[in-house]
């Protein structure tokens, strides 16, 4: 079903407040970098800097309370930032730790088979205290299933997977502690294919994820959220949020293009200064 424009407008809203938070919010880490200023300008610096900022944090900042406003349409409940809990058993763990191993060993991941493996001992053995575990999104759909997702950036380091594996397994652990009969799975999420229109390098993955039920990249994300067409419709969002924020944008920006003019005036004056100087 195609989303309404009340819900459009609502997605929005949420990137647009989203940026304008960011541009609050926004501290560059380097304050100084003459070498650079002079030869680029300090306007052009500062969105490079915004930018780059911005990359980094993209998930946390854009991607999931998006993620959190387009799920809440199609799904009974969805929460970013939601707590799975603190607890995981000690024979779930040695569980874990014996399918990692079988994948090490060259075993093919079956998400199915390894989350009812994990659901036999998920009370047994003593119940090891964590610190809180949240996930980036938790949705709920209508017959009770639950999906858990950990939002990546679109090009996660492949030596980092088998992490990323142990995570996603112990996701499922902590959260049958509590509810042992619940129908869960976890994800890792890619919001955008970066190597379009080629597809996603699905194979430097192969091995470890179950690739046709952990892995959700670009439109199968967004339409699994957000249901049929989500992802279109989502970047036709961002292309609108951005040019209606284009002028506060440049607004932002513009006062280093002040600081541009201003020490340009001071240079060229030294300038005037030192070979007044010389001619006495």
């Amino acid at each position: 079903m195609p989303l309404t424009k009340e819900q459009i407008q609502g997605i929005e809203n949420t990137i647009k407040d989203s940026l304008r938070k960011k541009f609050q919010t926004y501290d560059p880490e380097t304050k100084n970098m003459p070498f650079h200023y002079r030869l680029l300008g300090r306007d052009r610096m500062a969105l490079f800097s915004f930018i780059q900022s911005l990359n980094t944090t993209f998930g946390t900042s854009i991607f999931e309370p998006v993620a959190e406003t387009l799920a809440s349409l199609n799904f009974e409940f969805a929460q970013k930032q939601y707590v799975v809990g603190d607890t995981i058993s000690e024979q779930a763990q040695s569980e874990i730790q014996h399918i990692m191993n079988e994948l090490t060993m060259g075993g093919n991941p079956n998400k199915a088979e390894e989350i009812e493996r994990i659901r036999k001992v998920c009370n047994q053995g003593t119940m090891n205290k964590l610190k809180t575990v949240k996930v980036d999104l938790f949705a709920q759909s209508a017959d009770g299933t639950v999906h858990l997702f950990d939002l990546k950036t679109a090009k996660p380091n492949i030596s980092d997977f088998k992490d990323f594996k142990r995570m996603l397994l112990e996701w499922i652990a902590i959260f049958l502690a509590k509810n042992h009969d619940a129908q869960v799975n976890s994800y890792i999420a890619i919001p955008y294919n970066p190597y379009e229109p080629k597809p996603y390098e699905r194979w430097t993955l192969k091995g470890m994820l179950d690739l046709d039920n952990e892995l959700k990249v670009a439109d199968e994300l967004w339409n699994f959220l957000g249901g049929d067409d989500s992802y279109l419709e989502l970047l036709n969002c961002f292309e609108r949020a951005g040019i209606e924020l284009r002028p506060e944008i440049d607004a932002y920006f513009s006062k280093f293009t002040y600081n541009n003019r201003i020490e340009g005036e001071n240079a060229r004056k030294s300038k005037v200064a030192g070979k007044s100087q010389l001619k006495l």
